[in-house]
């Protein structure tokens, strides 16, 4: 009975997933048909303004959302599950502050660098996991879940406060920085796409294989070790993954949030608690989410635009105050 629900719920989802991906590319401010996208791009002959928006514009940006909600996803879901916390999310941990610091930094300092944007961004989420696993590390005992998630907010909240004393002294940067603080996909370009996609692939397929012991760890830390799983190192692999996925995700697409408190949710909601196909489903409903969000984002409020990350977050607060009110009256 379980496998014919899993079954139904992935077939539900492909089909879900398989309709957004067609709504991105035909919707939009030029709307087409779908006898109008494909003549234009596979008939004999090609509509060239249907497959330079197509191909240049809309499929880059569907494609990183695809991605990027399914990275983001899946890092919550690790890091919920390390922390054994269903509160906690990538930002949580400090990790979209650390990638707006350095690039709010890279932008103080060299205002004309803009190719590298993405490296920095990349570069300070990793520092920022490695600093608050610094922080939260101790010989006598595993990394302790409230630890990791207290040095979490102290570090999100030392870089926010960093961010803040650059925009007074460097004014001129913050009109570059809030289009990359509010998150999204307006102007994606397909040759910036290919290595992060790459390890947001390979961070997933990782996760996937982790999947096992993290089932194990579920039960407890006590009872994990006796049968086997070195608790401490799957717990370190499980908040190193979900920082590059996230490293990763911001560093084209911005300071996203909330995708990886959400789907994680919705998915032990309706698959239980199996991590091995836990993973796959959040891979494929992040993508969902994020693709619907932007795809709102760019036709809700046509010919303007909304940055997906502002309508991800509208959507995101009210649930995460949702957690907390069923946290409350469940006494926990």
């Amino acid at each position: 009975m379980r496998k014919k629900k899993t079954a139904v719920i992935f077939s539900l989802l492909f089909l879900l997933l398989a309709g957004s991906l067609l709504a991105g590319l035909l919707l939009g401010s030029a709307d087409f048909r779908p006898e109008d996208l494909w003549d234009g791009l596979f008939g004999t002959k090609k509509n060239p303004s249907v497959s330079l928006i197509v191909l240049d514009l809309r499929l880059p940006r569907v494609i990183g959302a695809l991605f990027a909600g399914g990275g983001l996803a899946v890092a919550g879901l690790l890091l919920q599950t390390a922390t054994n916390n269903d509160l906690c999310s990538p930002n949580v941990i400090g990790v979209n502050a650390g990638a707006g610091f350095a690039v709010m930094l890279l932008l103080c300092l060299f205002p004309m660098a803009y190719p590298f944007l993405p490296a920095a961004a990349f570069a300070g989420a990793m520092c920022t996991t490695m600093t608050v696993l610094g922080l939260s590390f101790s010989k006598r005992q595993i990394y302790a879940r409230t630890t990791v998630i207290l040095a979490g907010v102290a570090v999100a909240a030392l870089f926010n406060a960093g961010i803040s004393f650059l925009s007074q002294l460097y004014p001129e940067a913050l009109s570059s920085y809030a289009s990359f603080s509010a998150g999204g996909f307006s102007g994606e370009d397909k040759e910036d796409l290919p290595w992060p996609c790459a390890m947001i692939l390979i961070g997933i397929l990782c996760a996937w294989l982790l999947s096992s012991r993290l089932n194990l760890l579920c039960l407890g830390d006590e009872l994990a070790q006796s049968l086997g799983v070195r608790v401490r190192l799957v717990r370190f692999l499980s908040l190193v993954l979900s920082s590059l996925l996230c490293a990763a995700v911001v560093s084209y697409a911005g300071l996203l949030g909330f995708a990886g408190l959400i789907v994680p949710h919705i998915a032990r909601r309706l698959l239980g608690q199996d991590i091995r196909i836990l993973v796959p489903f959040c891979a494929f409903a992040g993508g969902l989410l994020v693709i619907l969000s932007d795809l709102a984002a760019r036709t809700l409020f046509a010919p303007s635009e909304l940055p997906a990350g502002i309508l991800m977050a509208g959507l995101g607060a009210p649930f995460f105050l949702y957690l907390l009110i069923r946290r409350k009256k469940d006494g926990v």
